[in-house]
């Protein structure tokens, strides 16, 4: 199924008995599909309606292919930690598509007035695996890889309160190597302001280290020992491990055709009839039999036994807002923001850099119009023809909200200038492709998992109605995934298990 042109209102009815459970979700980006799709895996006789506002589904997941190029216009990979993004694409016969990431390009560069520095070995995200790479780098000066080395003696915070992840990365291991090496890495990820994003929500982990452990280093070096243990198999892998650097890139994957694979191959599974394009809801209403009435736009009314919000967390606010108006103020309450991609495509001959890497991150303090760079086709050779590298480039983000929305030829002429003197670019791309996603990154600030908390114990008190989508638990795909999937299990009384739920964004 084309997922650029979905089912209208007139198609065929579904093959289903009439006192099968009718349920809608609304939202079709990839946690509305997961819900859907799990709801026909777990009850195929199911009467699903699935309602999308727009043209297409898949919301920012968007694969384009054009001359020679594969171009991922929102995420182009998801981390595997965490099972949901793999065990779907398994279920949907995709297994055999994913791929990894480049092993010979497993580092990240951070730029320094203009320049492109490799990170650390063994950096990860906000904690050294090895102290001398750290010691030897010429990003920190020689205060701050003192005050970094101070981490392993400084006494440990035992509670589970929350705090932001400057507050966080400034206490442990100093304000330096917050502005040089963490903020830009995990700037790149989320889009947010350091000051104001939780660490429990987004990274616990790190608090978890400081906790069990006393020390992030003391963590790092205890985690890398036992990984070398049950590496002596494999010593390549042990060894492979400690010279990368940024996002833990061997643990993330990709589909060789591309991510929409996933949107398409779910779409071909719903029954005919099912998808409800170019529809928006209007309002929400309680039935007295404990069902739920949906009213769109244009004042239809259709009634279902149980209904799945995955939408915005704006949209379920607005639509929550006449049944419990506290969950509604705190779904509202959730700030989001966005980020432009100008993806761009030159001659191996037009770049002076050698590109050894997955990309490179900018911090804040530079100043500069750039979030990131993907090295898109380093990354994955299979984007770009033989002989021609492709870039993804990031702006905006709680750095800079309104580049989110900026006219192209601005955007692409502030970027590629900037882009130019840190990569030695000579001459125009010979393809480019801009991506505008504006107010699509919720922003997990501090209290959010009490917040979230507080949203689900109000929506619980409303029978056979549940939310999904990336702003609760997590903003990757596979936790976008598991969201949807949960959500369907519960409208059917199939409760899964609780648990953490948190994991690194796609990147």
């Amino acid at each position: 199924m084309d997922n650029e042109q979905v089912q209208s209102p007139q198609a065929g009815e579904q093959p289903t008995s009439a006192n099968a459970r009718r349920v809608a979700v609304i939202g079709g980006g990839i946690s509305g599909l997961a819900a859907a799709h799990r709801l026909l895996e777990l009850e195929p006789g199911c009467r699903l309606t699935l309602f999308e506002k727009s043209s297409r589904l898949g919301g920012v997941l968007r694969t384009v292919h054009e001359d020679g190029y594969q171009v991922e216009q929102s995420a182009d990979n998801f981390i595997t930690t965490v099972p949901w993004g793999v065990d779907l694409c398994r279920r949907l016969g995709l297994a055999d598509q994913l791929i990894q990431t480049n092993a010979a390009f497993r580092r990240t560069f951070v730029v320094r007035k203009r320049r492109l520095y490799r990170l650390p070995d063994g950096f990860l995200m906000m904690a050294p695996t090895q102290m001398w790479p750290l010691a030897v780098t010429p990003i920190l000066s020689p205060a701050g890889k003192l005050r970094a080395a101070m981490e392993y003696f400084l006494p440990a915070r035992r509670d589970d309160d929350d705090e932001s992840m400057a507050d966080f990365v400034r206490r442990r291991l100093g304000r330096e190597v917050f502005e040089r090496l963490v903020e830009p890495l995990v700037s790149a990820v989320y889009a947010a302001d350091m000051e104001r994003l939780s660490v429990m929500a987004t990274l616990p982990r790190f608090r978890k280290m400081e906790r069990d452990h006393g020390s992030l280093i003391r963590a790092m070096r205890r985690q890398m020992a036992d990984r070398r243990k049950a590496a002596k198999s494999n010593p390549a892998g042990a060894a492979g491990l400690e010279k990368q650097s940024g996002a833990r890139y061997s643990m993330f994957v990709t589909l060789r055709d591309g991510l929409t694979s996933m949107v398409d191959a779910i779409a071909s599974r719903l029954p005919p009839g099912s998808v409800r394009g170019n529809t928006s809801i209007r309002a929400l209403e309680r039935n007295g039999d404990g069902g739920w009435s949906l009213v769109t736009e244009d004042d239809a009314r259709q009634t279902f036994d149980a209904v799945i919000l995955a939408t915005p967390s704006h949209e379920a606010a607005r639509l929550l807002r006449p049944l419990d108006s506290s969950a509604s103020e705190r779904l509202a309450a959730i700030e989001h923001s966005g980020t432009a991609i100008v993806s761009v495509a030159y001659d191996r001959s037009q770049i002076a850099h050698p590109l050894d890497g997955m990309g490179a991150v900018v911090p804040s303090i530079e100043r500069s119009p750039l979030l990131a760079c993907s090295f898109s086709s380093q990354k994955y050779a299979h984007r770009a023809p033989e002989g021609k590298l492709l870039l993804r480039v990031f702006a905006g983000g709680a750095r800079a909200p309104e580049m989110a929305e900026m006219e192209d030829e601005r955007l692409c002429r502030l970027l590629l200038e900037e882009l130019g003197h840190i990569l030695g670019l000579r001459g125009k791309p010979i393809y480019t492709n801009v991506a505008h996603w504006p107010g699509t990154m919720p922003q997990y600030h501090v209290g959010h998992r009490e917040r979230v908390a507080a949203i689900e114990k109000g929506v619980s008190a409303l029978a056979n109605l549940e939310l999904a989508g990336n702003a609760y638990h997590g903003v990757g795909i596979p936790n976008c995934v598991h969201s949807g999937e949960r959500a369907a299990e519960r409208v059917l009384g199939y409760v899964p298990p609780e648990g953490d739920m948190s994991a690194e964004a796609d990147s």
